[in-house]
């Protein structure tokens, strides 16, 4: 999943790519287009695990993967020192696991910390 800009298609070329629309950030009809291609992809693909590291694309995609039974797991961006972000609130309902990457974000309720992936 990757929206389709030149960096991304330069760092992918060769690659199975699905294009998302964007922007995503509380744009409500991107969110419709969205939903309706991860409703897609994810019945044709049948994940059993859906892992994101963030950004506003990967909400309607973790929904629709817990809906079709996936386990979801979320790591909450490094820059999110003492809190999460919209998509980490919004995709806490479904997450299996949500892991931050800082201690003070960890009160987060059910938020992991288990270290930094850096």
């Amino acid at each position: 999943m990757a929206f389709d800009t030149p960096d991304a298609r330069q760092l992918l070329a060769g690659r199975h790519v699905v294009h998302a629309h964007h922007p995503t950030n509380r744009n409500l009809r991107n969110l419709a287009r969205n939903t309706i291609l991860a409703w897609r992809v994810v019945r044709r693909t049948r994940p059993a695990v859906a892992i994101s590291t963030g950004a506003g694309v990967a909400v309607p995609f973790l929904w629709v993967a817990r809906i079709h039974g996936a386990r979801v797991i979320y790591v909450e961006s490094f820059a999110r020192t003492a809190g999460l972000s919209l998509t980490g609130r919004l995709v806490r309902p479904v997450a299996h696991r949500l892991f931050v990457q800082w201690p003070e974000a960890a009160r987060e309720r059910r938020a992991e910390f288990v270290g930094s992936i850096f």
